[in-house]
């Protein structure tokens, strides 16, 4: 039986290692196979929980195998799959369908990485490339473990995905020191005269910006909405930001909320300063003679400066990549679409 501790991907790992792997051995001895628990689903990052089985959860699997096989293996699993495996069905119905199916994904690597991002990372990638990646699409194709890669595809997949290119990297950076930079001041001003609900939601956006910086500067992909505080917890700047992005969030004036944005921005600064991408002092300066902040216009400059492929310089400052451009799921859960948002 399923233990109460049991993960989706201790599931998904052993369900392979036992029943799914044995299967493609036994009837396709010399074929190379990889297989993890890649894509959709609370489990792939190891967020799961009680409340996550109530639907779309349990025996899930990405096998990928060569694309003359794909059909083959895909039979023969329909055939020989038990009716359970430690206490799950190994059939069940997605949210939305009435058949009941095994979700074991076959398919090639190609196609997996097409259906995710839009395109094959482990060919040259462009620059609309890079910024049609949204964090999610990304952890969609890396987060998940890998328990098996016979062919290496998804190693170098996984690898060619690991950051951006540094100059996109300076960019997308600059991108969101730009957008507190549009902001800031406006919520102070708000507050000013009175709408202190518009004051609330600017600091709310505001924080969902610093936590994306944050992101940025650990190099690290970050997933969507469900699971970014989660994520951010992670990081190793999250402890010394903690408290600040709560102030952001719950402060009971904009001079505290102010103060928040403030202290988060300095520890982050720090931390791209050591990264020697800037040199700033302070992350935030007084905004004309008003008594608001806005970020040093010297720290955006400072990143774009230090572009040196052309293509990246020529880019629209302020614009960045497709999540700093839209918050629409429609839009980011769709390569297409997403390629679209960010054209030139």
């Amino acid at each position: 039986m399923t233990s109460d501790a049991e993960t989706g991907i201790e599931l998904s790992r052993r369900y392979f290692a036992e029943v799914v792997g044995p299967i493609v051995a036994h009837r396709f001895p010399s074929m190379k196979v990889a297989a993890g628990r890649l894509g959709t689903g609370s489990d792939v990052l190891g967020f799961d929980d009680d409340t996550s089985r109530d639907h779309d959860w349990g025996l899930r699997l990405s096998l990928f195998v060569p694309q003359e096989s794909v059909a083959a293996v895909t039979a023969e699993l329909d055939e020989k799959l038990p009716e359970r495996f430690r206490g799950q069905p190994t059939r069940f119905a997605f949210t939305g369908e009435n058949a009941l199916r095994h979700h074991v994904e076959v398919g090639t690597v190609t196609d997996f990485l097409i259906d995710r991002l839009g395109f094959d990372p482990r060919s040259e990638m462009s620059v609309p490339d890079w910024l049609s990646l949204s964090g999610q699409a990304v952890l969609e194709a890396t987060g998940g473990p890998v328990f098996v890669d016979q062919s290496g595809e998804l190693e170098t997949a996984r690898r060619a995905l690991e950051w951006y290119p540094d100059d996109i990297w300076r960019y997308v950076l600059a991108c969101d020191w730009d957008r507190i930079g549009q902001e800031l001041p406006l919520m102070g001003r708000a507050a000013d005269v009175g709408d202190d609900i518009g004051s609330r939601i600017i600091a709310a956006r505001l924080a969902a910006v610093v936590l994306h910086l944050a992101f940025m500067i650990e190099r690290r992909w970050p997933p969507y909405a469900k699971w970014l505080g989660s994520a951010f917890d992670r990081l190793p700047c999250a402890r010394d930001m903690r408290t600040a992005i709560y102030d952001v969030i719950a402060g009971d004036d904009a001079g505290e909320r102010q103060r928040g944005i403030a202290e988060a921005l300095d520890g982050l600064l720090e931390r791209q300063n050591a990264l020697g991408l800037t040199t700033s002092r302070r992350a935030l300066i007084p905004f004309w003679d008003r008594p608001y902040l806005h970020p040093d216009p010297a720290i955006a400059a400072r990143l774009l400066d230090g572009i040196a492929t052309p293509d990246v310089r020529m880019l629209p400052r302020g614009r960045g990549a497709v999540e700093q451009r839209t918050s629409n799921v429609d839009v980011l859960v769709d390569p297409a679409a997403r390629r679209a948002a960010v054209a030139i």
